[in-house]
């Protein structure tokens, strides 16, 4: 007789994800840790997952349930569900292990289905509990990539688009702006994936909800998303219009929409060739970050990150070709070697790694290319591939040296 057949559906949903993963519950507790430094020691974990989760005893609270599903990148309704469990096979196939690189999953490109409207008035503390998800979507971001987050945040966007078709008046508006930001965090992942059209629908999708909620911070803030995607196709004069069209009402902004609309408009410039605009922009965004007190729970890179404004101008530098103050700035900010394994980090030091192939510092850039190509291949971040395997074209002048050999076989490791 089966042993699993008295549990209920969700203990057994649980414990057959973590084994598709190949994971015993030490490594499920670890990744659970990875996202809540907060939460109790692994070993603790270990012990609720094994003695109290899995044996049906006691079911996760809310917030356990959204750090599960988040850890195993299977979406919260299906983990928890009540329905038969799929084969540990498909688990796998939709699933991949954070350590091994694989594509986003067919269905995860394509547009979510409308989910029935519920029935009744839609409760104002729904806004509020969409609202509160956002920063730990954000940390789980900046750890896990797009790969494993992108089925989370999905869903909930498609929950969020359904409430609001219910909703009258204030909490309609509320659903709106939670799903300007939970349409522009999907636009980012799918744009981190490499996915650009997804990530164009999920900014358009953005935009659209931001002018229905008439509010100015988030139509603005829509717009600078909509700039930050055309950053990444390299378009100059596209950053500065979407720049521009976000500031056109900055009389009534908040200082970090102002300070998002500013940062794009330098890197706008800084395609351009614009480096007078592009100081004159950062100077303006560094006098308004101090200022910085809103509520919002989106946009709030300018908080998240150490040095945002020097790092906003390393990279626009880097942009110019202003490669020895580009790298004078990264120095000052990163240091000369990467002391964490963080996506974003991994991302600035492959722009100082660019800065330093150009001077050229060969040793200083093998060594960080080294170190960042595991974050890579971990977090299936398609801009800091893109990023790292550019290196070989900036180290063309010493390509045939035995640094560059030895950075273009770390590069092969990811391409």
């Amino acid at each position: 007789m089966d042993s699993n057949a008295t549990l209920p559906m969700w203990s057994q949903h649980l414990m057959e994800y973590r084994r598709a993963r190949g994971w015993v519950e030490a490594d499920l507790a670890r990744e659970l840790k990875k996202l809540r430094p907060d939460l109790p020691a692994v070993k603790s974990l270990a012990h609720m997952i094994r003695s109290d989760w899995e044996t049906g005893k006691h079911k996760p609270g809310p917030r356990y349930r959204m750090l599960l599903s988040t850890a195993l990148g299977v979406d919260e309704a299906n983990l928890f569900s009540d329905g038969p469990l799929t084969s540990a096979e498909d688990d796998e196939a939709s699933c991949p292990s954070p350590s091994v690189e694989s594509p986003l999953p067919l269905a995860l490109t394509q547009p979510l289905p409308s989910a029935p409207p519920p029935v009744g008035p839609v409760a104002p503390e729904l806004v509020v509990y969409f609202l509160e998800q956002l920063p730990g979507h954000y940390r789980a971001d900046m750890f896990l990539g797009p790969r494993h987050l992108i089925p989370t945040v999905a869903t909930q966007a498609q929950l969020i688009d359904s409430l609001i078709r219910s909703a009258d008046g204030p909490v309609r508006r509320g659903l709106l702006g939670a799903g300007v930001a939970y349409s522009a965090l999907l636009g980012w992942l799918h744009q981190d994936a490499g996915d650009f059209a997804q990530s164009a629908r999920w900014r358009d999708i953005s935009l659209d909800m931001a002018h229905r909620s008439a509010d100015p911070q988030l139509i603005s803030y829509a717009l600078t998303n909509k700039a930050m995607l055309a950053i990444d196709v390299s378009d100059g004069r596209a950053v500065v219009d979407y720049a521009e069209a976000a500031l056109a009402d900055e009389g009534r902004l908040c200082p970090k929409v102002r300070v998002l609309g500013l940062v794009h408009q330098a890197h706008g410039y800084a395609f351009l060739r614009e480096r007078d605009r592009v100081d004159a922009a950062l100077d303006r965004a560094a006098g308004l970050v101090p200022q910085v007190d809103d509520e919002h729970p989106w946009g709030n890179s300018c908080r998240r990150t150490r040095e945002y404004i020097d790092v906003q101008r390393a990279t626009a530098y880097g942009r110019l070709g202003a490669h020895r103050e580009a790298v004078d700035l990264w120095d000052r900010i990163l240091g000369s070697a990467p002391e964490s394994a963080r996506r974003d980090n991994g991302v600035f030091w492959t722009r100082q790694a660019t800065a330093l192939a150009a001077l050229p510092e060969p040793e200083r850039v093998v060594e960080i290319a080294a170190a960042t190509t595991a974050v890579a291949s971990d977090t299936g971040s398609a801009r800091l591939r893109r990023e790292l395997v550019a290196l070989n074209g900036k180290a063309s002048s010493w390509a045939k040296t035995p640094a560059g050999r030895e950075l273009s076989e770390i590069i092969a490791t990811i391409t």
